[in-house]
């Protein structure tokens, strides 16, 4: 039975960990014998260890794995993870994460691993940090996917891009995000709960699911509320995840005079499909993205997206097609955006049939499941007889 091992920095709440926990439990049944290893998630972003457990994956904690940088505690790291692979001896190991991805191939490579693989979630080298970093990061990029089997990205729109960057070259592939939509594709006796939680009647329910960091704009999205409050009582504002930029966020939408009944964080949930059942549109306002879980399952759920034209987002919304698309950092276009849905039922509804289709088509894990365990045993195979 093939051995595949996970490096992931930390199953933090995010698509990333829930791809790794759901493909992981259903690569099994394909017959593959599937690990992970994980490093610790901080305070403030949650974890997930509750949904890998109740799928069936008990990861191996390297505390130091997760995502701080530390020169000496991460050379110690590479060390236990090299010496933990090559007792483990998988056939193929697969890095997850910026920190991981470097970590995890240098020690794959210590320990003999012969298949090397490594996805970029999203696109660190934009957006994240300063372009100092951003410079260095490209730098250590280009020299750990010379000795990567097979770079992965999630969306052809990064395939170009990364290898416009110089990485991977003919070694990039795309293989899609895939997640368990089932949970999402019939809402109907959950309709309402989030309604009378928050007592809003029958106001107009827009959404947004994500961490509260840097990267996703949610201050964007809270600046487009005040704008379209300012015009209309009819909606209502929810800000669903936490993070490190709560405290912030929360001061902002007070000081732009955003009231609960107006704009209302909600914090992690663990039951988002009831918050889906309830939301009139989802709204996504990052700066960069790979490919969105919180778009994934808003689609899934039948509900219209707004989101900005970044990362591999155009490839899961077409504009005017399966969603709207308005540029990064501009809460104007994403108030107006908002608006201009909020008049338009129909729109919203061929909009959202759309997407839902869409999405189950092609990220389902029905879909996603068997392309990886071909793509594995095909790549172990062809190592194997290198």
């Amino acid at each position: 039975m093939p051995k595949i091992c996970h490096v992931i920095a930390r199953l933090n709440v995010g698509g990333p960990a829930v791809h790794v926990i759901q493909m992981s439990h259903h690569l099994r049944r394909e017959g593959l014998d599937v690990s992970v290893v994980k490093g610790m998630e901080s305070a403030t972003e949650g974890d997930l260890m509750e949904m890998a457990s109740a799928w069936g994956v008990e990861p191996i904690v390297l505390r130091d794995l997760g995502r701080e940088i530390s020169p000496l505690g991460d050379l110690k790291t590479l060390w236990k993870l090299a010496r933990l692979l090559r007792s483990m001896r998988p056939d193929l190991v697969h890095t997850h994460t910026a920190k991981a991805g470097t970590l995890g191939r240098i020690a794959a490579r210590l320990a003999g691993v012969k298949a090397v693989v490594h996805t970029f979630h999203g696109h660190v080298l934009s957006g994240y940090f300063s372009k100092t970093k951003s410079a260095v990061i490209l730098w250590i990029e280009r020299i750990l996917a010379r000795s990567t089997t097979r770079v992965v990205t999630l969306t052809e729109i990064q395939r170009r891009e990364i290898v416009g960057l110089g990485i991977g070259g003919d070694r990039v592939v795309t293989l899609p995000l895939g997640m368990d939509l089932t949970p999402y594709e019939n809402l109907d006796e959950r309709r309402g709960r989030l309604r009378l939680e928050l007592a809003a009647g029958d106001r107009f329910l827009v959404g947004l699911v994500a961490r509260l960091v840097p990267i996703k704009r949610v201050e964007d999205f809270i600046e487009a509320a005040q704008l379209v409050t300012l015009r209309t009582e009819s909606m209502r504002f929810l800000i669903v995840g936490d993070g490190e930029l709560r405290v912030a966020l929360e001061r902002k939408a007070h000081g732009l005079g955003l009231g609960e009944d107006q704009l209302s964080f909600l914090g992690f949930r663990d039951d988002l499909e009831t918050i889906y059942a309830d939301l009139d549109l989802l709204v996504l306002c990052s700066a960069n993205e790979g490919s969105p879980v919180a778009i994934m399952e808003a689609m899934a759920s039948g509900v219209p997206v707004v989101a900005t034209a970044v990362g591999g987002v155009p490839d899961l919304v077409a504009d005017g097609e399966t969603g709207v698309l308005v540029p990064a950092g501009d809460p104007h276009a994403l108030a107006e955006a908002i608006r201009e849905l909020h008049a338009a039922p129909e729109l919203r509804r061929r909009l959202a049939a759309a997407g839902r289709e869409r999405i189950v088509a092609t990220h389902g894990l029905d879909r996603v499941v068997p392309q990886y365990a071909t793509f594995y045993r095909e790549l172990i195979t062809a190592e194997a007889g290198a």
